[in-house]
Formats: C-alpha cells, sequence, structure tokens
C-alpha cells in the first residue's frame, strides 16, 4: 500500500550534515530513538514501505532508515511531510517540539534555556564578538577557524546552536540585554570583508533594539576587570541570579549572593569604563564607513 504522492526531492545524505545525534548525550539519544520509532512503527501501521515512503517525502531511503533508527534527527519539514504522507492527523508533526529542544549540544541547550528565562542579560566579551550577535556566516567562519578543526557537520550543528541562542531577542515581554564587547575584535575581518560588514551592520541593528544596550570598549584606555576573560550576569523574575567570569571562580557558574556581588562589581565597573551606547554605535559606524 502506497500512502500519498510522490513529492520533489527535498534533501540527501549530504545536506542533512549538522543533524547527527550526538552519542554522549543520553538524553537527546533517548528522545531521537523513540522519535525514529513512532515514524517507523506509523509507517508500517499504513503498510508502506521505505523505499516508497522516502520518494513520497523527497529523501533518501538510507537517511530515512537512519532517522527511523535513532542516527539521525529529523528536521521540522521532514516530520510535517511525514505526518502528511502517513496521515497521521498532527501526531508526527507534534514531535517536532520535543525535537528542537535536542537538536543542539547540552551545554548549549542549558545556556539557552538560562537565557531563555531571564529578565536581565549582561555579557562582556574580550577576545570576540559575542555569540548572541553573531551572524551565521561570522559564527560559522569562528568555528570553522579552530584547531584542530571540527568536522563539517559538528560546524553546522555549532553554527545552528549559536544562532537558535537568538531567539532571546524576539521573547515577549523582552528582556533587557546588555553587551560590553572590546573594540579590538571589531576591526578583526573574519571570514572576509563582506563577511565582516555584515556583521557591524548586524551590531547596529542589534544596538538600536530597545531592550539592548550595547557598549565597546575602546582599545585605548585602561586597565579593567574584564581584562581575564568574558564575564555574563543572568538575573531571574524570582530575584535569583547565575553568573560566570574566565578569571574568577575557575570559570564555573556561581549563584551564591557574595560571589555574585563580586561579578556584578567587575561587570559593574566594564560597562562604566566603556563608551555610551551613542558614542558605541557611531565607533561601529566609523568602522564600517572605513570598508
Amino acid at each position: 500500500m502506497t500512502v500519498g504522492v510522490e513529492a520533489e526531492p527535498l534533501n540527501d545524505e549530504v545536506s542533512e550534515r549538522g543533524w547527527e545525534v550526538d552519542p554522549d548525550d543520553e538524553g537527546g539519544v533517548a528522545v531521537i530513538t523513540t522519535v525514529g520509532r513512532q515514524l517507523k512503527l506509523r509507517r508500517e501501521a499504513v503498510g508502506m514501505r521505505a523505499g516508497d515512503f522516502a520518494k513520497a517525502v523527497g529523501y533518501g531511503e538510507d537517511l530515512v532508515y537512519k532517522i527511523e533508527s535513532g542516527q539521525r534527527i529529523p528536521r521540522p519539514e521532514y516530520l510535517d511531510k511525514a505526518d502528511d504522507v502517513l496521515r497521521a492527523g498532527g501526531l508526527l508533526s507534534a514531535m517536532k517540539e520535543d525535537v528542537q529542544k535536542v537538536r543542539y549540544p547540552r551545554k548549549v541547550r542549558a545556556l539557552a534555556d538560562l537565557e531563555a528565562k531571564a529578565v536581565e542579560i549582561g555579557l562582556y566579551e574580550c577576545n570576540i564578538i559575542a555569540g548572541l550577535l553573531q551572524t551565521a556566516e561570522h559564527a560559522r567562519a569562528v568555528i570553522g577557524a579552530a584547531q584542530p578543526p571540527y568536522s563539517p557537520d559538528d560546524v553546522e550543528r555549532m553554527v545552528a546552536a549559536r544562532l537558535a541562542r537568538r531567539s532571546v531577542f524576539e521573547r515577549a515581554p523582552a528582556p533587557s540585554i546588555h553587551f560590553v564587547l572590546e573594540e579590538a575584535p571589531l576591526h578583526r575581518q573574519v571570514g572576509g570583508t563582506m563577511v565582516w560588514r555584515r556583521q557591524l551592520e548586524h551590531l547596529l541593528e542589534v544596538g538600536q533594539l530597545n531592550n539592548v544596550s550595547l557598549q565597546v570598549m575602546p582599545t585605548n584606555t585602561d586597565a579593567h576587570p574584564g581584562l581575564d576573560g568574558r564575564i555574563e550576569l543572568l538575573k531571574f523574575s524570582d530575584g535569583k541570579a547565575v553568573g560566570r567570569s574566565d578569571g574568577l571562580f575557575s570559570g564555573r557558574p556561581v549563584s551564591d549572593p557574595k560571589q555574585l556581588r563580586v561579578l556584578e562589581l567587575q561587570y559593574g565597573t566594564i560597562r562604566a569604563q566603556a563608551l555610551p551606547p551613542r558614542d558605541s554605535l557611531a565607533c561601529i559606524e566609523k568602522l564600517l564607513g572605513e570598508t
């Protein structure tokens, strides 16, 4: 029995890079294995062979087998197409939420979960442009420059994870977000001139949002508490907070009030020493105009 009609090819094994299951993520493996099993049971329940199903959804047969065996994470559009072809009445499409939660590495998911709950986010970045502010092309260039290099699959997975965190800008009500970036990394033409220009343009766009404060720390300035590395602070509606500093407490996240006060003092000093938001955007505009 064949259900549905043959679709135009959508994706194959090569174009699905970045959607492999992380074997070290036990929770993620369990979810994807369950999703794959449900897809297979539904296909078999309607009497449809894997090859016919692959043609109907527009994916390669090998990819279908990998998804059904829990070796590959299905894209949202795959689940939607499968739901339509197998006439599942929305049951398969509903699994997109579960898949989305395990799409990205555990550490990124944990950070994204915290950012999604925070009412105030403060971040100082010293060596690169903060991940929340990176364009896809810039992120790909930064991640791709690692040594030893990541595999193409891992690069795409990490880029997707970094971009997914940007949903924090779309939250309602919007959190209050403060960034302080060092001036030096803004001069570095990561990815080439066009990628660099687009990154600067993106900084200007984000810096003009009502809930965002973007400051630049001039290169020609005195020493400040951020010279030891990145600092981040997240505050929540219940009054709790969590913070991390590369230079303090072994870089681990802390929530003890005494330790948080130290981080808040450091971050407050950095913000006070950086250019005001209006002057910071003018600095970025000047860099953009010099290209």
